[in-house]
């Protein structure tokens, strides 16, 4: 089934993100959840779907008890956590356009930085089979994901050419634009080409200004039925298309089990189905929300969406195309490197205010946006649109 001009993002609600957020998981969801409603003109009664992340701590249960609402037709919960945000706004609209629900919340809520440290070593204490089979790299040192990342992009690097030096203009681009916008971390902080190499390593050849926050907050979107949407409070943002997309072999963060390691495979299963279901290609998008958990993987995700071939992103990115007023304007809300870390929701909710014309780094006329999640991991991505 398509979905595409069927269903639209009608609400947008947030936290403020932060290291430390002083208050429960729960609490944070039920913010951004109200947060959403309130801008959409609904009231909880409203909602009869739910759609949140495995990794996220909050039921559906406990969700409706706090809501006060009084019943769901429609819940489901997307796996693999960064590559889930646009396989959750995709069965929020499937669930719309096939009519098994009216009004679906899609939201995550994380105490990611106060909570737990995502930067500890990945191998858990259960024993399932994706968990056995990382027990095969974490003996060799590769335990977290800048680790993982960093293999795939060694190996890229040595590919295409590409430099710490081009890390470093996606860096400051991302910086750049979180400087300007209130809600993002680095607010007031930008960085300088020196700043960023002098920053040290994590995971050669990542530094630490290539990785993303980690970050307490969440955010939340209410989805409906484009007719319906007509007659909300808010301009309804479109959902042009949505797509999954899971590579032969991958595992967790990264693939070592195919020819081309580099982080590119799955995201190019995702955007062959964008732009054939949207009826839309690479040089329709006014923008791009990219993925960003570790800012050099924007260059083979430029490469897998189209916006040029393989091994040219490292010249695609020079002087200043990335950033507001070049030919593509990325991850202007500063992205998960200099905004914050909720599973891609963040860049949803960037997407959606762009569209809306009401973005702190606005790109004039902007029509339709490619938002991302997930980058060498089982992804999602969609079309937004107006």
């Amino acid at each position: 089934m398509s979905v595409r001009d069927k269903a639209a993002i009608v609400g947008l609600g947030a936290t403020e993100f932060s290291k430390n957020s002083g208050r429960s998981e729960m609490r944070l969801a039920m913010e951004a959840i109200n947060a959403a409603l309130a801008d959409a003109g609904l009231a909880p009664g409203d909602v009869d779907g739910i759609v949140s992340f495995e990794m996220d701590n909050n039921s559906e249960a406990e969700i409706l008890r706090n809501l006060g609402g009084p019943h769901l037709r429609f819940f489901t919960k997307i796996g693999f956590g960064g590559g889930g945000a646009g396989g959750a706004i995709q069965q929020a609209s499937l669930a719309v356009a096939a009519g098994v629900a009216e009004t679906v919340i899609c939201f995550r809520a994380m105490n990611e930085r106060s909570g737990q440290r995502f930067g500890n070593p990945m191998l858990q204490n259960q024993v399932t089979a994706e968990q056995l089979l990382m027990s095969f790299h974490t003996v060799h040192g590769l335990q977290t994901a800048a680790a993982f990342t960093a293999m795939a992009m060694r190996r890229y690097m040595h590919e295409t050419g590409a430099t710490t030096d081009d890390f470093a203009t996606i860096s400051i681009a991302a910086r750049k634009h979180a400087a300007t916008n209130p809600r993002a971390w680095f607010y007031g902080k930008p960085i300088t080409r020196e700043d960023y190499h002098a920053s040290r390593l994590i995971a050669d050849p990542l530094r630490l200004l290539d990785c993303c926050q980690e970050s307490d907050g969440a955010v939340a979107v209410v989805v409906t039925s484009l007719e319906r949407a007509k007659d909300l409070r808010q301009r309804p943002v479109k959902i042009r298309a949505a797509a999954q997309g899971l590579g032969r072999g991958t595992c967790v963060l990264t693939n070592y089990y195919r020819p081309d390691i580099a982080p590119r495979d799955e995201s190019r299963v995702v955007s062959e189905q964008l732009y054939r279901a949207a009826g839309l290609g690479p040089e329709d998008m006014d923008l791009a929300i990219i993925y960003d958990h570790f800012g050099p993987t924007l260059l083979p995700a430029l490469e897998a969406y189209g916006f040029c071939a393989w091994g040219e992103a490292k010249d695609f990115i020079k002087d200043g195309a990335i950033e507001v007023g070049g030919r593509l304007p990325v991850n202007t809300n500063g992205g998960q490197v200099g905004e914050a870390y909720i599973h891609g929701m963040n860049g949803v909710g960037e997407a959606v205010r762009q569209l809306r014309g009401e973005a702190v780094n606005q790109v004039a006329g902007a029509a339709n946006i490619l938002v991302t999640a997930g980058n060498g991991v089982p992804t999602s991505a969609m079309i937004l649109g107006v």
